[in-house]
């Protein structure tokens, strides 16, 4: 009696491990965001007793659907439903690029349930596909030697916190012997996180493709946290799994900008780095980009490379406090030291365009030589991705 017990407990335990499994892998037997031969993608979702069912995606221009405010994408465009329940869209032929989206079935924003490839760009989170031939295959993972990537802690004095950093190593770093790299510190903008890189950004792809092309030198980037009151992104720190919220006080004015030279002392006392202004560059996008007009600033003759992605150029300007101060001198003194190259990109739509034109004009009257890239977009990844791919194959040389 005994035994039949037991196997019948066993029969009931594994039939029900057996049907987890296939609740948890299985949402529906479609397939949605297929990037067909012609570069048009098709969506499909089950949803019989919807009544509408609408698509928003970074890939819809205005002319295509009703413009969203605050959403992932430019329209909303409405599916249409088959005789079986499916609805379904399929875009013109896309540009190549990483694109995201997400459902809205009677007006409530959801995933695609057929679709796996979700990335969360700090509060938000979006399904991505992407649609290659083209620019985007450097976003994509191919058949190239891989670098490594490491989530590291370090010790902050100045914020009085442990806290997280990426740091990509390029393939062979770890078999190289005494080999020394330079280095990259990339910052992301004020609604990310040490992940936004590594993930819409896409960093460690393009660095992997651009060394394997032999368009890029062998770097190690490191991509830190650039909010000072946080230890790490969302569901890393001692806060757990909480709603995430980024628009937190400071410490102190400008404390990112402050204590940034610990991550430069963390970096260069554990792993083999070329110690030097001539190895190290700088750049960020939006408010990392201001971040890295200021760190570069403030430390007038520690970086040779300076990049600025759609920049938060203004984002100083008023504020009080030691990284702020003598700003005009500072910038003066970091021109007279020189940079082999200080880049500068940003999209013809974005709202910073016209802070960023003041400033090139005040680098223009210090005489200060730079490059720039204006593109079509605003302030998007479209944009963000395309600059890192055009300013790494320049460091370095």
């Amino acid at each position: 009696m005994k035994k039949t017990i037991l196997a019948a407990l066993c029969f009931a335990a594994c039939g029900w491990t057996a049907s987890a499994q296939q609740n948890l892998f299985v949402a529906q037997d479609l397939e949605s965001a297929i990037v067909n031969k012609d570069n048009s993608v098709t969506f499909n979702l089950k949803a019989p007793d919807a009544k509408k069912v609408q698509i928003v995606g970074d890939f819809a221009d205005k002319a295509e659907g009703q413009h969203v405010n605050g959403m992932v994408g430019a329209g909303l465009i409405d599916m249409q439903k088959g005789v079986d329940g499916i609805w379904t869209y399929t875009t013109k032929p896309l540009k190549s690029e990483l694109y995201s989206y997400e459902f809205m079935v009677d007006g409530v924003p959801t995933l695609d349930p057929n679709n796996v490839y979700v990335f969360r760009d700090f509060a938000t989170v979006t399904n991505v596909f992407i649609v290659g031939n083209g620019p985007a295959d450097l976003y994509e993972v191919h058949e190239v030697p891989h670098g490594t990537l490491s989530h590291r802690w370090y010790k902050s004095d100045g914020l009085k916190k442990t806290r997280r950093i990426n740091v990509y190593t390029p393939a062979g770093y770890e078999e190289s012997g005494d080999r020394k790299y330079p280095v990259l510190y990339l910052l992301h903008g004020m609604g990310g996180d040490e992940d936004e890189w590594v993930t819409f950004g896409r960093a460690c792809q393009i660095l992997d493709n651009l060394i394997a092309q032999g368009k890029a030198e062998p770097m190690i980037c490191v991509m830190p946290n650039g909010h000072a009151e946080m230890e790490a992104a969302p569901g890393q720190s001692s806060l757990g799994f909480y709603k995430p919220y980024h628009m937190l006080k400071e410490p102190e004015p400008g404390a990112f900008v402050k204590y940034f030279p610990e991550i430069i002392s963390f970096v260069e006392k554990n792993y083999r780095v070329q110690a030097d202004k001539a190895h190290r560059a700088i750049a960020g996008l939006s408010m990392g980009g201001g971040h890295a007009m200021t760190i570069s600033r403030n430390l007038e003759n520690t970086f040779d490379y300076v990049g600025l992605f759609s920049a938060g150029v203004a984002l100083d300007k008023g504020k009080k406090g030691e990284p702020y101060d003598n700003a005009a001198e500072r910038l003066k003194k970091q021109v007279q030291n020189g940079v082999k190259l200080y880049w500068m990109g940003i999209g013809k739509d974005d709202f910073l365009y016209k802070s960023n034109e003041e400033f090139r004009k005040q680098l223009d009257e210090l005489g200060l030589k730079y490059e720039y890239l204006e593109t079509e977009g605003g302030h998007v990844w479209t944009c963000w991705r395309t600059y890192l791919s055009v300013f790494a194959p320049k460091l370095f040389k």
